[in-house]
Formats: structure tokens, sequence, C-alpha cells
């Protein structure tokens, strides 16, 4: 099987199920933002020195897979992103939680380059979030996709923090000048 079928040359694309639409629909742009994201997140597991914390963004990759699925299929029978889901993550953030510093301010996204990166990811996290948010507006998603990355960002918030704790790299916090 070639990688490249021409069928998009003049701009379209099709989603799950056979319907061409224009690549610059905001579906279209929804998915593909979960897409980068997804390669993101591989961009940060290559960084990342913990074992912990590669198996968590194995998950939210394979997480990922299944919401870019849910996004890119109108209707039919492909597994859809649940809020169960997003109730996993809140667990990981439950246990990771409590092993950081309490925030006394808003911190600088940085730190060392694994953490930066995630700080990086949750960004992308929360575009793809406001893509989902208005594409809810004219298609039935239901709530859990934007509840899955908005559980998601928070989760990679945390992620940074607890690497940057692990590697004892200081966090920066925000100063008004």
């Amino acid at each position: 099987m070639k990688i490249y079928t021409k069928t998009g040359d003049r701009g379209e694309t099709s989603l799950h199920g056979g319907e061409r639409v224009p690549k610059d629909t905001l579906r279209i742009e929804a998915y593909g933002t979960v897409d980068e994201l997804n390669s993101l997140l591989g961009v940060c597991r290559s960084m990342n020195q913990s074992a912990d914390v590669d198996t968590i963004l194995e998950e939210i990759q394979n997480d990922l897979f299944t919401l870019g699925a849910d996004l890119a299929t109108p209707a039919g029978t492909v597994r859809r992103i649940l809020e169960e889901d997003a109730v996993r993550l809140e667990k990981h953030i439950d246990m990771i939680e409590p092993r950081l510093q309490p925030l006394a301010a808003f911190i600088l996204p940085g730190g060392n380059r694994s953490a930066a990166l995630l700080h990086f990811a949750r960004t992308v996290c929360r575009r793809a979030e406001r893509l989902t948010v208005r594409l809810t507006r004219t298609e039935k998603l239901g709530s859990a996709p934007t509840v899955y990355l908005n559980r998601l960002s928070d989760l990679l918030f945390m992620l940074a923090r607890w690497v940057n704790s692990v590697s004892n790299t200081p966090e920066t916090p925000w100063r008004a000048l």
C-alpha cells in the first residue's frame, strides 16, 4: 500500500466513514490538533527519564488516537472517548499532587527539557480543547471529549511539575514587572 493517495491534493480529506470535507473544516482542525499533541507527547517521551511518566504518556497517546478517531467520525461505531477516561487522568493527578510542593504563585513554563516540553504539550492540549469546544456547538459530540482534554491539560501541568521536582530543577515563580 502506498502512503500517498493523491485524494487530498485538492484540499479535501475523508472523514471516518468516507464523507469528503475541506481540510480546513473545524472537525479536521480539532482532530489534527489532537494528532499534533500526540506527536508532541512522543517527543516528550523521547526526552523523559522516568518510567512512571513514560507509562502515563504512553497511555495518553493511546487515548489520543481514540479521541482523534472519535472527532473524525460524525456517526459510526468507533470507540468514543468516555468520561471514565478523564477519571483515570484524575487518578494520576491525585497520585502526583501529594508528591509536589503546594503552589504559592503562578509558575513560568519551563524547567528541564522534559518539563518544558510537557508545558508546551499542555498549551497544545488547551488549543485542542478550544477547537473541540467550538466543534461541539455544531456537532453532537457529547461532553466527554472536552472533559478529557480539560483534565489532560491539568495532568500535563502536574507531570511537568513532577519531572522538575524529581530532577531537583527549581520552578520559576511569575513576577509582575
